[in-house]
């Protein structure tokens, strides 16, 4: 089962009033999805963001938002590029495909010269 994890891309400090407690210590971040599997490391282009309150510590959703952090996100959200989408293989995999390319020549090669009747 492969390993979801959210990488932090950008994170702000942001000076905006807090819509619950109306204080200025709100904290915005941006994160990117990467899934790490036993065979394959892949990076999706799904970010995401979430926007918190440092003194009341309480999550601020997009229904709470003022006009003014909605200004700030957009600028931020600009700043905040994701890496490109990619595959990496894992050192397992390639050793598994080398032992399975491997295995195939050793039998083909046992079958053309003889040894192992067909």
């Amino acid at each position: 089962m492969a390993k979801i994890k959210l990488v932090v891309i950008k994170e702000a400090d942001v000076t905006n009033n807090c819509p619950e407690c109306f204080n200025q210590d709100l904290k915005l971040s941006f994160y990117q999805k990467h899934s790490y599997g036993k065979f394959v490391h892949k990076t999706t282009n799904e970010v995401t963001h979430k926007l918190t309150c440092n003194t009341c510590k309480s999550d601020i959703y997009p229904v709470n938002w003022t006009d003014d952090i909605e200004r700030i996100f957009g600028y931020y959200q600009k700043m905040a590029i994701p890496e490109k989408k990619s595959v990496k293989y894992t050192a397992l995999f390639y050793v598994l495909t080398f032992s399975l390319i491997t295995l195939i020549g050793v039998g083909i090669y046992l079958l053309a010269s003889g040894i192992i009747p067909f």
